[in-house]
């Protein structure tokens, strides 16, 4: 019989911050698309108050926040 491959424990940590730099620069930038798509409705609709990037962003940092919460499930230690 095959046995399965075995992995390799120094493999692991590499993968584990590799995936943690990529959901930083995640977050990032969909706090900054956010964020810009809230600048671009504030101007498209002639807004005085920004009341648009501050709602854009919020949501933003909350998209964020689900999307990294789903990925730490998926790391193992």
């Amino acid at each position: 019989m095959l046995k399965p491959p075995e992995r390799d424990p120094v493999k692991r940590p590499l993968r584990n911050l590799a995936a943690l730099s990529g959901i930083a620069i995640e977050m990032g930038v969909i706090i900054y698309l956010a964020a810009r798509g809230g600048m671009w409705l504030d101007a498209h609709f002639q807004m005085e108050k920004r009341l648009f990037t501050a709602l854009c962003t919020l949501v933003g940092v909350g998209v964020s926040l689900w999307v990294v919460l789903r990925q730490i499930r998926r790391i193992r230690y």
